[in-house]
């Protein structure tokens, strides 16, 4: 028997939202993310599992409607169990679509091969649903079981039972039948035994959310109070990063003064505790964010959202769809790209893609708190400021590439209270996520910025401006020039960005402690930072969905835009706005002329035509 199950393939196939990540997580204990809105899953997810005595090939794909679906992230799930014909699959599906999966189940069913399972048969109970699992189960001639209420090891057992007992080719010889037919199916959504949906009529609340006059300002509402909790002084945001920044700058930094040495006191200092610290305060704003999304996410509030604003979202060429990648945006870019593949549509995944980077990620928010100081006493304005701007960016970018969008097509979420387990899971996981990313690739940018800019080329000990970092970065202080920055540093910290943007604030604060320049260049470097490339990881995710030479390519005209979009806002700052405003009235006042001139042309000849019709 063990030699016969070697080299078992788990396919969790069913429509998005069904809870086939959740299963997935169960049964390898792996990470997957789940959430509660229509393409969370957006490729193939394949880990290992033990179930019971033997190894299995477990594998999450997309959600899909039918075998000919509209997104590419369908027609990817399909061409995936195609080529799988030996797989054994489990198809998921909430208690609540159990009838309109059925045309979907009769066209993957296989012999001997397929199991349904059932999710979210709490809820669907109390909406009046009822069901029996047996009854089901003779009715489709395939094993039915729930998998809600079952530990990790019962559903592993499950399973494993499924598999090495053959209990699926048991049923269906004892039905005379391989599998759902098609006509069965048909007269199955009509009448199906052992089971009955509850009433269709909407509660209260979500006729509410439904409405775009209640649920629109409620949104702003919920993200302005998010960002007023996160940024406003004295809240909970700014207390934990205060606390934070108090303990590296004031605590540690005080231990390590004592250190002797100059150059292993400078590693400390300045290597270490200064940039990392700089980064890390802003730990729990950026948690406090994510929690935001998460809230979102989790109460189903997110797909009515999109419904709603699909007509706005249309007017730009896109469709409402282009939200959630939107939205998830300003968690991180390289992983709102991943959710792109959900669109219908390969164009207008590319201007999606496109629009991304004016979207503020959570990596831009130290830097923009960084240099908010400079131009704003109260860091909720300014963060609040530079955020609206990002969206307005996008959007007119989005405007720019305005192409005919696609009927907007998308199942709602279900709502419910956001679950403190997995709130708390959720959240746990994305700040390991920053941690370790902190803890690897910014730690090594950080020491090795200090390294070059503390030593000359004969390895002495010397100030940043004679280092190796300054032979090197020299000619870089032009760029930044224009907006009153010629200076190296500003420009190396510009750039590392590139790399990830929370690399800008470590080395503003290993370099000045600070931003050293005026209000107006603070602003400009900032809508810089805001509207140039993202950083390696997002671009990676981009040349993943377009190919490397379209990423690169944008990458490079999304740096020089943003360059020119910084001198433009660094002139109208300083002065700049007035000769412009001087140049562009003379420029009004002929187009008005010759606008009057036309009108008083086509004037005269509607007179003299009418005249010459009496």
């Amino acid at each position: 028997m063990r030699e016969r199950l070697q080299g078992v393939e788990i396919l969790l196939v069913g429509n998005p939202n069904a809870g086939k990540s959740t299963l997935f997580n169960a049964l390898t204990g792996g990470n997957a993310k789940v959430g509660n809105w229509h393409g969370v899953t957006v490729g193939a997810l394949e880990k290992e599992a033990k179930l019971g005595k033997f190894r299995a090939k477990v594998c999450d794909l997309p959600g899909i409607y039918s075998l000919e679906g509209m997104s590419m992230e369908e027609k990817g799930a399909a061409r995936y169990v195609k080529a799988h014909e030996n797989a054994f699959l489990l198809f998921v599906t909430e208690c609540g679509a159990l009838e309109r999966i059925l045309p979907l189940l009769s066209g993957l069913a296989r012999d001997g091969k397929c199991a349904l399972v059932l999710t979210k048969k709490r809820q669907f109970l109390r909406r009046g649903g009822s069901l029996d699992e047996e009854t089901l189960r003779r009715e489709l001639s395939l094993p039915v079981f729930c998998a809600e209420g079952l530990s990790r090891r019962a559903l592993r057992e499950k399973v494993a039972n499924l598999i090495e007992n053959e209990e699926v080719a048991r049923s269906s010889a004892d039905a005379g039948r391989g599998s759902v037919t098609a006509q069965r199916a048909k007269r199955y959504a009509q009448s199906l035994y052992g089971y009955r949906r509850p009433s269709e009529e909407l509660s209260k609340t979500e006729k509410l959310l439904a409405n775009g006059f209640v649920a629109i300002p409620l949104f702003f509402a919920a993200l302005g109070l998010s960002f007023y909790i996160t940024f406003a002084p004295g809240l909970l945001g700014d207390f934990l990063k205060t606390a934070i920044d108090k303990f590296f700058s004031e605590y540690l930094a005080g231990f390590a003064g004592k250190i002797s040495s100059p150059v292993l006191r400078g590693f400390v200092c300045d290597g270490l505790l200064k940039s990392l610290g700089s980064v890390l305060c802003f730990l729990p704003q950026i948690a406090l964010l994510f929690l935001f999304l998460l809230l979102m996410e989790e109460s189903g509030f997110l797909s009515r959202l999109a419904m709603l604003t699909d007509g706005v979202f249309q007017k730009v060429g896109l469709s409402g769809r282009a939200m959630f990648s939107l939205l998830m945006g300003f968690g991180c870019s390289a992983a709102a790209i991943m959710t792109t593949r959900a669109l219908d549509d390969k164009k207008i995944q590319k201007r999606v893609i496109l629009c991304l980077p004016y979207i503020s990620c959570s990596a831009k928010l130290p830097v923009y708190l960084t240099l908010s100081a400079s131009f704003f006493q109260d860091p909720f304005l300014a963060v609040l400021l530079l955020y609206a701007l990002g969206v307005g960016l996008s959007f007119a970018v989005a405007l720019f590439l305005k192409r005919e969008a696609p009927p907007f097509v998308m199942e709602l979420a279900p709502l419910q209270i956001p679950r403190p387990g997995f709130l708390a899971k959720s959240l746990y996981f994305q700040i390991k996520q920053f941690i370790i990313k902190l803890g690897t690739v910014i730690l090594a940018f950080f020491l090795a910025s200090w390294l070059l800019s503390s030593f000359r080329w004969d390895f002495t000990y010397c100030a940043p401006d004679e280092s190796i970092l300054a032979s090197v970065c020299g000619g870089l202080k032009y760029l930044f020039a224009p907006i009153g920055c010629c200076d190296w540093k500003i420009a190396y910290a510009a750039l590392s960005g590139l790399v990830a943007k929370e690399n800008v604030a470590g080395a503003l604060s290993m370099f000045y402690g600070g931003f050293p320049y005026s209000a107006a260049s603070a602003f400009a470097f900032a809508v810089f930072l805001l509207a140039c490339s993202p950083c390696v990881s997002a671009i990676a995710a981009s040349a993943k969905e377009l190919g490397w030479r379209t990423a690169l390519w944008n990458a490079l005209m999304q740096t020089v835009s943003a360059l020119l979009l910084s001198y433009l806002v660094y002139f109208l700052l300083t002065g700049g706005g007035i000769y412009l405003l001087l140049l562009l009235i003379p420029l009004f006042a002929a187009l008005l002329i010759r606008k009057n001139k036309d009108e008083k042309i086509h004037g005269s000849k509607r007179g003299f035509s009418s005249k010459l019709h009496r």
